[in-house]
């Protein structure tokens, strides 16, 4: 049904940077053609350039965010880190969650750090993809995911896991004493706008780490404009440390999909010759930072339109990309390329 039309957006990242390098509102206005897109908004040093609704999409409602929301997670574990609840990304998670640890573990259980569940480096098999039902089918989820047999040594390559995120909120609520969902809005809830209104949890009451968080475009915007402002809020309160956010757009993999590297919970590319973090839920939720020009963009979809194998990822990395080329000149954009 949106075949033709993402072709066509597709192509257009081919064409000279004159074409590419549209205002803005013309690039938001062609990004209709993308059936499943919902919403998009655009913000330059924490000024909204630009905010849009498509096929009946509202940036004002809430919408699941699915694995973008492993961004989240990452933030809370690297603020429980300065906060000492923590020792580091080095610290063993068997300790942490010895309870819940398999009869007979596998030896390199006792090597698994919390940054191998943060860069997905765990070595367990996968819960997500086809695995994911099957998984969240279980009484335990913690218990299940723990008990997936080790496909790799710990700090291997990258096996993408919803299953090692959600091991970290658990982690998050064994330390704390406090349900993810209550320490999301206490560290993260003083940045302006941002907002969780709603978000799943396992049989056990732990809110599932990286997936099924709702909330609204705009609050996904407030949160990528607190690490764009390397982790301060609009008031000037430190509230991720400046330290974590580097750390988490260092790549320490690679996905073997799409070639894309992956920090602590963030993917890394080059978009349209600038350097891109970006957080990616399933069915096309993103959430874009360019560094660079100070650029915050969200992008939300119809996950069921949206998924994997449609094409749409790459028609929103395209449209991303002429976004970026609106915001970057023609000059700059000759320069970097």
């Amino acid at each position: 049904m949106f075949r033709w039309p993402l072709l066509l957006l597709c192509a257009l990242l081919a064409m000279p940077s004159a074409v590419t390098a549209a205002p803005l509102a013309r690039v938001l206005d062609e990004a209709d053609a993308l059936a499943p897109l919902r919403t998009v908004i655009v913000a330059r040093d924490g000024e909204v350039l630009a905010e849009r609704g498509y096929h009946g999409g509202s940036p004002a409602r809430p919408t699941n965010i699915k694995s973008a929301s492993k961004s989240v997670v990452s933030a809370l574990v690297g603020i429980a880190i300065q906060r000492g609840l923590l020792e580091g990304v080095d610290q063993k998670v068997a300790p942490l969650l010895a309870d819940r640890l398999p009869a007979t573990p596998d030896p390199r259980m006792a090597e698994l750090t919390i940054g191998h569940l943060l860069s997905m480096q765990a070595g367990l098999q996968p819960t997500s993809g086809r695995q994911y039902g099957r998984w969240v089918a279980q009484r335990d989820w913690v218990r299940a995911a723990l008990a997936q047999p080790f496909v790799d040594d710990p700090g291997g390559g990258m096996l993408y896991s919803t299953g090692s995120t959600h091991l970290l909120s658990a982690i998050l609520v064994r330390v704390s004493g406090t349900p993810t969902l209550q320490l999301a809005r206490e560290w993260l809830g003083p940045q302006p706008g941002f907002a969780i209104a709603d978000w799943e949890h396992d049989p056990q009451g732990i809110h599932l780490g990286g997936n099924q968080m709702a909330m609204t475009p705009r609050s996904l915007l407030a949160f990528g404009e607190l690490y764009r402002n390397d982790g301060r809020a609009r008031d000037g309160a430190q509230l991720v440390p400046a330290t974590w956010i580097a750390l988490s757009w260092r790549p320490r993999t690679r996905s073997i999909y799409t070639g894309d590297g992956y920090g602590y919970g963030w993917f890394i590319r080059r978009i349209e010759g600038r350097d891109v973090r970006f957080g990616w839920g399933h069915g096309g939720q993103m959430l874009y930072i360019v560094p660079a020009l100070e650029l915050t963009v969200v992008m939300t979809s119809d996950e069921r339109t949206g998924t994997a194998g449609s094409g749409h990822l790459q028609a929103l990395h395209t449209l991303m990309a002429r976004i970026i080329a609106s915001q970057d000149g023609a000059s700059d954009i000759a320069r970097d390329g």
